[in-house]
């Protein structure tokens, strides 16, 4: 059992919200897409609960909105209690505003949880203490084990806050959940996080299983797995690619390829074989943790003259946290040096590839280390991003930084510049599945207007901007004078210099927008479909794995790409993923994940499950709805090792994402999970098992 003496020095006193007892307090809830009654049942506190419908749009929710923004300084952060009465797990989400401008980002804080089904849970986002004022997305649990993550605006004040929400994104028509006792907690005191990270980088202040307390543990650990992997390499009736050999037998080409087969999309290995790609991502040692203006984090750190001081470096460019550089330490290599020695790169590899096949997994995913290219066991896919100094463009969201502008001729030399030295690694071996090119791209921006982002900010740039001047071409051949556009934009730009879309948008200049991000993402992804296609005939070009995406975005991917990719984070692919059909090309999950906080991590990642037995379980409800799904050929993990317990030293993520720990120990739960549903793979593909 988790036991933790954390956070247990509190300021402020927990302040009672609602509680739904009377009518007015129902009369105080904007509900938009969302139908609301109070309902006498389901109550944690007095005799009432509200009864929430949620209707199948976009983001339905139920939100305050006080006369007078509120001071909340002196408490922890919201929190509500939620019953989910359906046979599914349903991801909520809390928001808090600090300013009526706010978009879910700037001004605002949010949280998500994963309700499990048929339960009450008390849902809670951090807003006393910032966890990113300490460079990490979560801090240690309360002492009564109460989950509080936020992310959002650095910035946020919640001495300001001037609306507070509960939303879900995109349900299923006629979605109910009960809600009850909204209420502040108390803040807790940021003394008690003094020393919380141990010598191994876990949490110091909690044991559970699995936890590990001396060095002579590491070799009892190493014994016991290599006769667990032993008893099981690889499962069984795969090729060598980990294709399926009882399937049909295709054309092999000595590649990697799709094929629609009886209906369903499939890759084909190089044998011929049909391949479903289940893989890991980041499959790498070297994510480090912040250590300069934190020290007081950690119990431990060596002294000069250590071994293990060779994993302390300098950081630089950090884009989330209060420190943007500094002294780093990398725990988890640290961990691997007192495994296997001062060489422990080569027996890491070598446990990798022994791991991959005997859990059922057949491929090395995105963010990998490049070494594990070529590695002639297990195939892997090839990444790389378009760097360099082309022009860029602004969607309006902006997550991970400007759009490439793919009108500037120097965007097309940069994919050349990026992508060739490793097409020149990879392009003759078999084993590779193809390119991820790019990652989470900003094709889109906030708001009602936010599909048609790009085009908002190509009008919004310089005369010199090569996007504004596609977008002004297109125009000028439309229109060709501008006083006809401003009659059906309803603008009074006094030249074409001087244009910028409207806001809102009006219906013509809706469709205008809509052909010009249309011809913005055609254009990005022939660039780069070319350049592969110069650099590398043999592989497939996997697309730019969608988070943030557009309808013209993923039509102009099905266009070029040869498999589009998407990252989705939900309990398991639902009903709304049939749309993907119409594309009428293979699809492929390029991330997905789920965590709990029974293992001494802080945050759970972006779908939390109470314990690690219920990761587990939504694992394999994940992968068979893939499995499922006709138009997706794979599926992959997010990520291989847990998240650093501070954060990862970039921007602070600190997930319970691993399919091992910073001690490099598999989570026995996920690893027989995995097996069994990879194992039934290919059966459930062909629909041959329920």
């Amino acid at each position: 059992m988790l036991f933790c003496a954390m956070l247990c020095a509190l300021v402020g006193s927990p302040q009672a919200l609602t509680s739904f007892e009377t009518e007015a307090d129902l009369n105080a809830v904007d509900h938009l897409g969302t139908t609301i009654e109070r309902f006498h049942g389901h109550a944690t506190d007095g005799l009432y609960s509200l009864r929430a419908v949620f209707h199948s749009v976009e983001w339905p929710h139920i939100m305050w909105t006080p006369p007078h923004p509120l001071d909340w300084r002196t408490f922890g952060g919201l929190e509500v209690d939620v019953f989910n009465p359906n046979d599914k797990a349903i991801e909520l989400g809390i928001r808090v505003d600090d300013d009526p401008s706010a978009n879910g980002w700037n001004h605002s804080r949010s949280s998500t949880t994963t309700l499990a089904p048929h339960s009450t849970q008390s849902v809670a986002i951090s807003l006393g203490l910032d966890p990113m004022k300490f460079g990490m997305r979560a801090l240690p649990p309360m002492s009564d084990g109460r989950q509080v993550t936020s992310s959002g605006d650095e910035n946020f004040s919640n001495g300001n806050v001037v609306a507070y929400q509960f939303f879900v994104h995109k349900p299923e028509e006629g979605t109910v959940l009960y809600f009850d006792n909204v209420r502040t907690f108390a803040r807790p005191n940021a003394d008690s996080l003094t020393g919380i990270v141990d010598r191994y980088g876990q949490f110091a202040h909690a044991t559970w299983p699995g936890k590990l307390t001396h060095d002579f543990e590491f070799a009892a650990r190493t014994k016991s797995e290599k006769m667990d992997l032993d008893r099981t390499p690889s499962l069984p009736g795969r090729d060598a690619y980990g294709g399926w050999l009882a399937g049909p037998a295709l054309h092999p080409t000595g590649f990697f390829r799709t094929e629609k087969v009886q209906g369903k999309w499939w890759l084909v290995d190089p044998a011929g074989h049909l391949f479903f790609s289940i893989g890991i991502d980041t499959i790498q040692p070297y994510d480090k943790t912040m250590i300069a203006g934190r020290e007081k984090l950690f119990s431990w750190m060596p002294e000069a003259n250590d071994p293990l001081a060779r994993f302390q470096s300098t950081e630089t460019g950090v884009l989330r946290g209060p420190v943007k550089e500094g002294k780093a330490y990398a725990f988890y290599q640290a961990n691997l040096y007192r495994r296997y020695g001062p060489g422990f790169l080569e027996p890491w590899r070598e446990i990798v590839l022994k791991r991959l096949p005997s859990w059922g997994f057949n491929t090395i995913a995105n963010w990998s280390d490049a070494t594990l290219y070529g590695n002639g066991k297990v195939p892997y896919v090839a990444s790389s991003g378009t760097w360099g100094s082309h022009a860029t463009v602004s969607s309006g969201s902006d997550f991970w930084g400007r759009m490439p502008d793919p009108f500037d001729p120097a965007f097309a030399a940069d994919a050349t510049r990026t992508i060739k030295p490793i097409a020149d690694k990879v392009k003759s071996d078999r084993w590779c599945l193809g390119y991820f090119i790019d990652n989470e791209l900003s094709w889109a921006g906030d708001g009602p207007d936010g599909p048609y982002g790009l085009a908002i900010g190509a009008l919004s740039e310089p005369p010199t901007s090569p996007a504004r001047q596609a977008f002004i071409d297109e125009l000028q051949t439309r229109y060709s004078m501008i006083s006809s556009l401003n009659l059906v934009w309803g603008t009074k730009a006094a030249s074409w210099d001087e244009l910028r879309l409207p806001s809102p948008l009006n219906d013509a200049s809706r469709k205008d927008a809509s052909i010009f991000v249309k011809e913005f993402a055609r254009r990005y992804f022939r660039v780069i479909r070319d350049t592969i296609r110069k650099l590398d005939p043999n592989h497939l070009y996997l697309g730019c794995r969608f988070a943030w995406r557009t309808t013209e975005a993923e039509d102009a991917a099905a266009e070029f790409c040869d498999v589009v990719s998407f990252n989705i984070y939900s309990p398991k692919l639902d009903s709304n993923w049939d749309a993907v059909k119409r594309l009428n090309k293979p699809c492929i999950v390029g991330e997905f994940h789920f965590g709990a906080l029974d293992r001494g991590m802080f945050h759970p990642g972006l779908v939390s499950t109470p314990n690690q037995a219920a990761r587990a379980a939504m694992y394999q409800d994940y992968v068979r709805s893939v499995l499922k799904s006709p138009s997706f050929v794979g599926c992959h993990w997010f990520q291989y090792i847990d998240e650093p317990l501070t954060g990862r030293s970039f921007d602070g993520e600190n997930y319970n994402i691993g399919f091992v720990t910073v001690t490099d120990t598999p989570y026995p739960e996920m690893v027989a999970a995995a097996r069994k549903i990879h194992e039934a793979a290919c059966r459930i593909r062909l629909g041959n098992q329920p």
